[in-house]
């Protein structure tokens, strides 16, 4: 099982001038919620700021004991929904959260912003 995250309060750069709408964020929440239940290795969260604001939408993946990764400059789409979910599927399948890059989704590539080695890496 993973967990995917997702930042409900990112907005993208032209969001952030204009605040009177719903964060991209929360859209990509309803997204991913809508698509989720034909991902049952994947439990997702909400999360009130991933302080990627530079980066919006973002979300996490992670896992105890595995890699974890931070992505973003997404646009709030089913598509781009999809192939989250789908990225989070197979960093729950991985032994260790590493995906190998001929299996990611399309729209994920080009998406990745930060890759965090567990808590007991090195040890």
């Amino acid at each position: 099982m993973s967990t995917l995250m997702v930042c409900i309060t990112c907005r993208t750069p032209s969001q952030r001038e204009d605040k009177t709408g719903d964060p991209c964020g929360k859209t990509m929440r309803d997204l991913v919620d809508g698509l989720a239940d034909q991902f049952p290795n994947v439990k997702v969260k909400s999360q009130s700021c991933l302080m990627g604001c530079d980066h919006g939408c973002n979300v996490a993946v992670s896992s105890n004991g595995k890699m974890s990764y931070v992505l973003g400059k997404f646009e709030p789409s089913e598509e781009n929904a999809a192939a989250i979910l789908e990225y989070a599927s197979k960093h729950a399948e991985s032994e260790s959260g590493i995906v190998p890059f001929r299996e990611w989704p399309k729209n994920v590539k080009g998406h990745f912003v930060a890759r965090i080695p567990p808590l007991d890496a090195g040890e």
